[in-house]
């Protein structure tokens, strides 16, 4: 088995040299810096949710009517229409059953609720979501401002457990998709790798561009990029990734194979005439 020559050992994926130390360890290990690595990213998505959407939210459900509601996938109004209810830098709310237009928003995404649909509105056009065929959803200040109050902890919870889990599930998934070009790459670079092997460095590669995606949110709601500069953030931490996979087994050892033989096979010997 190859190994990488690193002293920092398979803990740090920051570099090539750390990604490819991750090969010669165990799957544990992996498994640890990634769920750490995953923690990261949770927490910067929960920071963006509770410090940039999350007021917004609460600030629109102040603005309700006192009665309200979605019934049989229609929404009953009662107030002035159309009206803003809240709006942020990122995030607004407005209500308008006719879908006029009247409001727009230079939030970065807007909610529009209508008569028969809510509108989410934004850079990239907008997306048109029913309301349920059945039953009954509340859309009034009296039932939605407590179950907001007392919802907000666990559902920062359920984004964490949210983004973790999805994380893991999608690093493992495409780890073992990208262990075969790895391998084949390894065989031409002279490095000896076995398929087990090459899928722990898949999976290491992967963790840069994780970090890279922390970075943007958090650029993101301090305001450094907009909207359009997170998405070209979202395309480069995938392109990092697979800068990843093609530089960290340089950083492998050669094979014991590689090393004992130094001749060029294509070189005549001068006995051979």
């Amino acid at each position: 088995m190859a190994e990488a020559e690193s002293s920092f050992g398979a803990w740090e994926p920051l570099t090539p040299r750390g990604v490819a130390a991750f090969a010669c360890a165990n799957s544990g290990r992996l498994f640890i810096v990634q769920f750490l690595v995953a923690l990261v990213v949770a927490g910067t998505v929960v920071w963006f949710l509770r410090d940039a959407w999350f007021p917004t939210v609460g600030q629109a459900i102040t603005q309700l009517p006192n009665e309200g509601e979605i019934r049989a996938g229609k929404l009953a109004w009662r107030g002035d229409s159309p009206r803003l209810l809240a709006e942020g830098n990122f995030l607004a709310f407005s209500v308008d059953p006719a879908h006029s237009g009247e409001i727009r928003s230079p939030a970065h995404v807007q909610i529009e609720f209508g008569k028969d649909a809510f509108f989410v509105r934004s850079l990239l056009g907008y997306l048109e979501v029913k309301y349920p065929g059945s039953g009954r959803v509340a859309f009034n200040r009296q039932d939605l401002a407590p179950w907001w109050g007392a919802w907000q902890p666990p559902l920062l919870a359920l984004a964490v457990g949210g983004v973790v889990a999805g994380l893991m599930i999608t690093w493992f998934v495409l780890a073992a998709v990208y262990a075969f070009p790895v391998w084949l790459l390894v065989l031409f670079a002279n490095r000896d790798l076995k398929l087990g092997e090459c899928r722990r460095l898949a999976g290491a590669a992967l963790m840069p561009g994780g970090l890279l995606m922390a970075a943007g949110i958090l650029c993101y709601g301090f305001g450094v990029v907009d909207l359009v500069g997170l998405g070209f953030i979202l395309v480069g931490h995938f392109m990092l990734g697979w800068i990843y996979l093609f530089i960290a087994p340089l950083f492998l050892r050669r094979s014991v194979t590689a090393q004992a033989d130094g001749k060029n096979p294509f070189t005549r010997s001068p006995d051979s005439n």
